[in-house]
């Protein structure tokens, strides 16, 4: 393996443009929230911080109750139902599985006894002088006149979960299994927060930074969302986030020079719009905020209206590395069809992907579908004997397996058996849906929390396509690639007739222009090469430097832009991913 390492960018900031006034620390955010109350010159003033499930709300409560000792102040999440409460009114969507739970469509105030909602109403009503709402659901409690969003990125919200720093909004099973706190956020909790925050958008006034311990950031809306504003008007990137894994290897750690505390690394999300987050600097502050804001807040320029027509607010695409060089196995894995993942798990599409390789041992491989003649029955059967502890599971009597190098490419349609080998470096392309990978055999292992890993045959029964084959897999799945323009080299790498997500790959080695005439958000990689430069052939955005392997996004708005190659490197490779 080649030891020298790349420039990869581990913090991608975007530089706002203008004259801003911030604030770090609850000192300074209170003295500029005392000075917006006087300014309201109003003898009843009502001050409400709305917070994201997750943040650290008790600091805030702390600090509050220190600098406001003249203010009355209601804790919103006192008057929600208890953790117990929320488990027994929403079991059917938690569901008793490690895993998976049942998307819903709650909103926050499901979460509150209508009785204890309007006594906190009441009680915000009844009282004089300054009144500060704050906590989960703070804005439902009363017509604010100032209101301030508390925000936190979601993998720094897992993060706090795998410590037992927090539950799930509300809870007191602060060390309740991961699985199960992160399946409640995701299936709840995190739906209806981001549903309250959309509806806040043109309420909000300032918006708080809660990521970085003892280290509150502030400023106003309005620069915020012209932060967003300048950033979508031309490429940037995610902040991305690695993590351990019991097949990791250590490709990122050597290849990328990436700083981790663990040995080895499994997985890196780098295009993730709900997992990752991104780094926005005004002045001398770098603020983090969830990646998903700017979805949420500006579909149409971001997406366009193919996407958020088919998709609504949600970039559907998503782009992952699977590092398992020196390591294993992943899991042998299916996804659900559409039909199954809409009846089952209330989600409205599936995880169609494909494995683009980014480097491989020499005798890598990828299992992808099962081998020719063999019977779903036997397969299952095998299977169960394996999970009960009864024998091995013997992957190659069942699945095939193709030898796995440099710049091949694994078509995945949902339903098709799969898994990366080990010795395997994987950029995975696929659509955003996430934690819906029913795994069927996990070659005996158990997880870094000394935990069986789950393991969901009953589910991937019900989903696996017989017909996904033999030969058919061969002729249809593996590296079926399309020349489409002789001159750079434009190939179509990937686009099974039931995917919804086109892969192209361009060899050059000076530029490449691109027309994004379809006004869709575009995911890109740089797959071969040192560096390359973005560029507006219509000077409307100032060129974007990207390294080996780093992803970016191309906004729907950005019709037309070139890709310059300006590394050491004589011939560069960018993958390019969109719906189609």
């Amino acid at each position: 393996m080649n030891k020298k390492k790349t420039t990869y960018n581990q913090h991608p900031t975007f530089k706002v443009k203008g004259d801003f006034i911030t604030w770090t620390g609850f000192v300074a955010i209170f003295n500029e929230l005392s000075s917006a109350v006087k300014q309201c010159a109003k003898q009843k003033t009502v001050l409400v911080i709305e917070a994201y499930p997750g943040v650290r709300i008790e600091n805030l409560k702390l600090a509050l109750e220190h600098h406001f000792k003249d203010a009355t102040l209601f804790f919103a999440d006192e008057f929600a139902l208890s953790g117990a409460e929320i488990r027994e009114k929403f079991a059917m969507l938690i569901t008793d599985d490690r895993v998976f739970g049942r998307m819903s469509t709650l909103k926050l105030d499901d979460y509150f006894k209508q009785e204890r909602l309007t006594e906190l109403k009441h009680k915000v009503a009844a009282s004089t002088g300054l009144t500060i709402v704050f906590g989960t659901g703070a804005s439902l409690a009363a017509q604010a006149d100032i209101t301030v969003y508390m925000d936190v990125a979601r993998f720094e919200i897992q993060q706090r979960m795998r410590a037992n720093e927090i539950g799930n909004w509300n809870d007191t099973l602060v060390d309740e299994d991961i699985l199960r706190k992160y399946k409640r956020g995701f299936f709840l909790d995190w739906r209806a927060a981001d549903r309250q925050k959309v509806a806040l958008f043109n309420r909000i006034d300032y918006y708080l930074d809660d990521n970085i311990l003892d280290q509150p950031k502030m400023l106003k809306w309005s620069d915020y969302c012209l932060g967003l504003e300048q950033m979508l008007r031309g490429p940037f990137r995610f902040v991305p986030y690695f993590d351990p894994g019991v097949w990791g290897g250590y490709w990122m750690k050597d290849k990328l020079g990436i700083q981790h505390e663990s040995e080895k690394l499994a997985w890196a999300f780098d295009g993730v719009a709900e997992e990752n987050s991104l780094y926005l600097q005004f002045g001398d502050m770098r603020l983090e905020t969830p990646a998903l804001n700017a979805v949420l807040k500006y579909p149409l320029p971001l997406l366009g209206e193919l996407v958020f027509n088919r998709f609504g607010a949600e970039l559907p695409i998503r782009f992952d590395f699977l590092d398992t060089m020196g390591g294993g196995n992943l899991s042998l894995q299916v996804h659900p069809d559409k039909e199954y993942i809409k009846k089952q798990f209330g989600m409205d599409y599936t995880q169609e992907e494909s494995y683009y390789l980014l480097d491989a041992e020499e005798d890598a491989v990828v299992y992808l579908g099962l081998k020719e003649g063999v019977e779903k029955d036997e397969l299952l059967a095998s299977l169960r004997k394996a999970q009960d502890g009864e024998t091995e599971f013997d992957a190659t009597k069942y699945v095939n397996t193709f030898p796995a190098k440099k710049h091949d490419h694994f078509l995945i349609p949902s339903g098709t058996i799969h898994c990366s080998g080990a010795g395997s470096m994987v950029l995975e392309v696929s659509l955003s849906a996430y934690i819906f990978t029913f795994k069927l055999w996990d070659w005996g292992r158990l997880g870094l929390d000394g935990k069986p890993r789950p393991v969901h045959i009953e589910h991937g029964e019900k989903v696996i396509n017989e017909e996904r084959s033999g030969e058919w897999v061969s002729d249809h799945l593996v590296n079926h690639f399309e020349l489409i323009q002789e001159k750079s080299k434009k190939e179509r790498t990937g686009l099974y007739k039931t995917q919804q997500i086109v892969t192209e790959r361009d060899w050059f080695t000076d530029f490449v222009d691109y027309d994004n005439a379809e006004k869709t958000v575009n995911m890109l990689n740089l797959v071969e090469g040192d560096k390359v430069v973005i560029e507006s052939v219509e000077q409307a955005f100032e060129p974007f430097e990207v390294n080996y392997v780093e992803t970016f996004v191309i906004p729907a708005q950005v019709e037309k832009f070139r890709i310059r190659n300006i590394g050491e490197s004589e011939k560069v490779a960018i993958l390019r991913a969109r719906i189609q």
